[in-house]
């Protein structure tokens, strides 16, 4: 292996040189205390920039094991990592030259803390560094040019003197603050560990008290600052945990069941359902949702017009329309309002009731991963619930302690939890009240409303819905519990809306049948998903958060509002070319073949979706994954057998 002498001095005789002579700089480096990669060199100033990696190993970085201990730690670590050498390349590097010369950064991110193939833990062979930690760090570089010739002193100076200062502010734990690290690992380990309490303790999601969830704006994602009211949660919905890092913890458990959250317009309603809908995942200490979290199957769901629909069963929904067109394999190019929301929640509940194998439960991706700070001995969690929110009369105190293990056994269905907004669902799709119903006789209607299939979805299914409804009382005949939104507070006005449900009668009939009916699995045909355009084998591109080009389609994500990361569209990309070439046999259904590539990433990361170490990959669920291969406009499929 070449030295960093070695690589400086072939920098400056590459100076003036056509910009492609970089290519000859591609290799490793000896920097005495870390490992330069290049990895690939870009070809032009004005094309994506070159991809580097540095290796610190652990005698260096010298990062705590108590870190990184468990996958949860090791996770938010990571992510404390990229954003601590983003911000020293920020302050470091300088435009030098055209193009995209004297760029060093990593892949973007926001307030979420995802696992990225950004930053990696090295843990130690040596016996002596044992209990210490190195880092791999993948970013990009633009390396330097005039016109399209080679800058060769900038370029010396920026991969020999301003990498090296980068590394040592960034990735060693002796520069960083380390009580700002330990409350970033912290943070989203108590957040794992909250979302890991929800389902034995009968709640699809926790706000915590204190919690600030409304935003700047619509395209700023920051906390508001000014005149933001701090949650606090109904006495009656409100319970108590007992975080491994942080102690007692309060706030409003939602249960199991149908929730609405009421209230008048701009008092809050959207605003809680879009934390609920963004506690999938784990947020940055200061974000304001840090704890905030919601069953890692939750599903925003919402209408979609326009968007295909590739042999879907939407009977439970939709049937007898005019022409005598099939809802038992619905197909369009052209959705309307009502027929994509039952397009979305079918495909939802189809790739949701997910069998999980031993091991953690995860907050988003298969993992939890909270352990006791004793290595070997068991994790057990007290949790005081104060009111009989779940069962029982409503606002009764009662109290008790429930010793679980965590590190336990996960098996059993992640059932879906459907989030749904009225201001985004079709209103024809949600309601049809009594006067409707008198007008235009069921036979001659071919939809049957959501809110005559919601009690059905729970009762046979086990999933749960939560809804923000301002606009029709009809709900409250079907609500388990009713949380009103004032000024952004909070109220539980369950017994009110019942009350009210029984002096009112709506007198409207119901036509939701018996039951909510069966769910069909679709078997996807491997022709019809084709990554290749011209030449290229595999094609693809990411736009943003909402839009992936694949192969010669473009892919709109737009209404897919749980995707908060290009990092997730391009490893979403990348795991549907995996797919198709892995497991994708015209036998096995989507679901299946799901359940394949994210086993594979579980074990193996998300390195295996590519044959080159890509730096800017950020974990998705299989909810996203699924609604990007529903969303292509070529996907063809037919029915399970099964």
């Amino acid at each position: 292996m070449t030295n960093k002498e070695n690589l400086r001095q072939h920098l400056l005789q590459l100076d003036n040189r056509s910009y492609k002579a970089y290519k000859d700089i591609q290799g490793s480096y000896d920097f005495s205390e870390f490992t330069l990669i290049i990895d690939y060199v870009q070809g032009d100033p004005f094309a994506s920039p070159s991809k580097f990696r540095v290796k610190v190993p652990p005698n260096i970085a010298r990062i705590p094991r108590e870190l990184f201990q468990s996958r949860s730690r090791e996770i938010a670590l990571r992510d404390y990592l990229t954003r601590q050498f983003d911000k020293a390349a920020y302050s470091t590097s300088s435009r030098r030259g055209s193009g995209k010369s004297g760029t060093i950064a990593v892949s973007r991110f926001g307030k979420e803390v995802l696992e990225r193939t950004s930053a990696f833990i090295l843990d130690s062979t040596a016996s002596e560094f044992g209990d210490l930690g190195g880092v791999e760090i993948r970013f990009s570089v633009g390396l330097p040019a005039g016109g399209r010739s080679i800058l060769g002193r900038q370029a010396a100076q920026m991969l020999c003197e301003d990498i090296p200062q980068i590394v040592s502010q960034a990735l060693k734990y002796s520069s960083l603050n380390a009580a700002e690290c330990r409350r970033h690992v912290e943070t989203v380990e108590d957040a794992d560990w909250l979302r890991q309490q929800l389902a034995e303790n009968g709640l699809v999601a926790f706000v915590a008290d204190g919690s600030i969830l409304p935003r700047r704006s619509g395209v700023d994602n920051r906390s508001l600052l000014n005149d933001a009211v701090a949650f606090v949660s109904p006495p009656s919905l409100k319970v108590e945990f007992n975080c491994p890092n942080r102690g007692l913890i309060s706030g409003m458990g939602i249960p199991a069941g149908i929730t609405l959250i009421v209230g008048g317009g701009y008092h809050g309603k959207s605003t809680l359902l879009r934390a609920i809908e963004l506690g999938v995942y784990n947020h940055i200490p200061g974000d304001g949702r840090e704890f905030v979290v919601t069953s890692p199957a939750a599903v925003k769901i919402r209408a979609e017009d326009g968007r295909s629909v590739a042999s879907v069963d939407i009977s439970p929904f939709i049937n007898h329309l005019p022409q005598g067109r099939d809802t038992v394999q619905f197909s369009t190019a052209n959705a309307s309002g009502s027929t994509s929301q039952a397009a979305n929640i079918i495909e939802a509940l189809e790739v949701g009731r997910r069998k999980f194998g031993n091991g953690f439960c995860s907050g988003f991706n298969g993992f939890n991963g909270w352990i006791s700070s004793e290595e070997g001995s068991s994790a057990t969690s007290n949790v005081r619930d104060l009111t009989d929110g779940f069962s029982g009369k409503r606002g009764e105190s009662r109290s008790f302690v429930m010793e679980s293990q965590l590190v336990a056994d996960c098996e059993g269905d992640l059932v879906p939890v459907l989030l749904v907004d009225e201001d985004t669902a079709a209103t024809n799709f949600m309601i049809r009240d009594r006067r409707m119903q008198a007008l235009i006789a069921k036979d001659k209607e071919p939809i049957t409303p959501f809110v005559d299939k919601v009690k059905q979805l729970y009762a046979d299914y086990g999933v749960s819905t939560i809804l923000v409804m301002g606009g029709s009382g009809d709900y409250f005949d079907v609500a388990d519990t009713v949380i009103s939104m004032d000024s952004f507070e909070a109220y539980d006005v369950t017994e009110k809306a019942k009350e009210i449900a029984n002096n009112y009668s709506t007198s409207r009939a119901a036509e939701g049948g018996e039951s909510f009916g069966e769910i069909t699995q679709r078997v996807p045909v491997p022709a019809s998903l084709d990554p290749s355009r011209g030449r290229r084998d595999v094609r693809v591109k990411v736009r943003d958060v909402d839009e992936l080009a694949f192969g010669s389609e473009e892919i709109d994500l737009g209404a897919v509002e749980q995707i908060v990361d290009r990092g997730q569209l391009r490893a979403i990309a990348s795991a549907m070319v995996y797919a198709k070439g892995q497991y994708m046999d015209g036998k096995r259904t989507l679901s299946e073949i799901i359940d394949l590539v994210m086993a594979d990433i579980d074990a193996e990361g998300m390195d295996i979706l590519s044959s080159f170490p890509e730096g800017d990959f950020a974990m998705f669920r299989r909810f996203e994954l699924a609604a990007a291969i529903n969303r292509l406009r070529s996907l063809s499929v037919v029915r399970s057998a099964d």
